[in-house]
């Protein structure tokens, strides 16, 4: 964890933090649409797990009990870090629900990284029906490791009724549908509808401040 890690260490702090969390989520879920109803539910079955192991804890101070509540909170702020940057860190969410929710706005958060000059390589994996898998890394590196101190990767995609030998679209901008993706791989999901057409991809790497960096190449491949 950072030292200007935006996520309580303090147990007592988290709980708050994310219960607020999940509670201006639920309320918003509706009027945002962006934000897939499993999703909410993986990170409020994550936070029970923790609020749960929390509670034994107080009422049982043992090592054992200690750190099962630092393991369920540990997953928890995995969870929670990853629904952050992939669904609350763009529009609909504005500044204001971030403020609400606690969470820093990008100018507000201190990085090294003033510039990102990274560009994305990648590669997709066409592996289950209605899914593509997006493997990206830092072009050049030996490793598929993000960039230390970035948020990972703002990723953007769209299906056309083409066939992948016709040319790419003109430019990332005209890729509607748009994603933080903050590990490798990422999977994006697609309607029964969309299965035959092709989806052109291309990503960028984002820092903790919101500063992008070179676009990747569009790539493309037929959704199975």
């Amino acid at each position: 964890m950072s030292r200007h890690d935006y996520i309580p260490a303090n147990a007592a702090q988290f709980n708050f933090f994310m219960r607020n969390i999940i509670n201006y989520c639920n309320a918003k879920i509706e009027e945002w649409t962006n934000i897939p109803e499993d999703r909410l539910t993986e990170l409020t079955i994550a936070y029970t797990q923790f609020a749960n192991a929390l509670s034994a804890a107080e009422e049982t101070p043992t090592s054992a009990f200690i750190n099962e509540r630092r393991r369920r909170q540990a997953e928890a702020t995995r969870v929670l870090r990853a629904f952050v940057n992939q669904f609350l860190r763009f529009p609909p969410v504005t500044d204001f629900d971030r403020d609400n929710m606690h969470i820093p706005n990008r100018d507000l958060i201190r990085t090294d990284h003033k510039t990102v000059t990274e560009t994305v390589d990648f590669v997709l994996h066409v592996r289950n029906q209605r899914e593509v898998v997006v493997d990206f890394w830092i072009e050049g590196a030996a490793h598929k490791a993000k960039p230390e101190g970035y948020d990972g990767a703002v990723l953007v995609w769209e299906t056309f009724d083409t066939t992948p030998d016709e040319p790419s679209p003109a430019d990332q901008f005209t890729l509607a549908n748009h994603t933080m993706a903050s590990r490798t791989p990422f999977t994006l999901h697609f309607l029964e509808s969309e299965r035959g057409k092709t989806v052109y991809v291309a990503l960028q790497w984002q820092n903790e401040r919101g500063k992008t960096g070179p676009w990747s190449d569009i790539k493309s491949a037929v959704v199975p």
